[in-house]
């Protein structure tokens, strides 16, 4: 498994290093982001496109990894709740197991079997 995880990554390496050199000139241009509001005007220094790239990379990859703490927490949480549900119903069930049977339940069971 541990060697198609790495022939895998090498493959996507590889890809990358193909699409940067192809694309080397439309990705050294540079760009400007600016917000112009009626109040508020703000315009960037000119940055090349292979920097836009990869912070858009980090960030997504940042909140991808903040989105799946978050998930994990949630979960940690309902496993939590629900050990504890079920650690009640054992309760529940070894406390019933242990009842005393009465001459009256198994009268009131000859009746229902009939």
């Amino acid at each position: 498994m541990n060697y198609l995880k790495a022939i895998l990554v090498m493959l996507f390496l590889l890809f990358v290093v193909i699409v940067v050199v192809q694309n080397y000139q439309p990705f050294s241009t540079g760009v400007k982001f600016r917000i112009d509001l009626i109040f508020f005007k703000y315009e960037t220094s000119e940055m090349s496109l292979y920097f836009v790239t990869i912070i858009s990379f980090l960030v997504g990859i940042v909140l991808a990894g903040l989105c799946g703490i978050f998930e994990r927490f949630h979960l940690k949480k309902r496993i939590k709740t629900l050990m504890k549900n079920i650690k009640e119903k054992d309760e529940e069930l070894s406390s019933l197991r242990n009842l005393p049977v009465t001459a009256e339940d198994i009268s009131l069971k000859q009746i229902s079997d009939t």
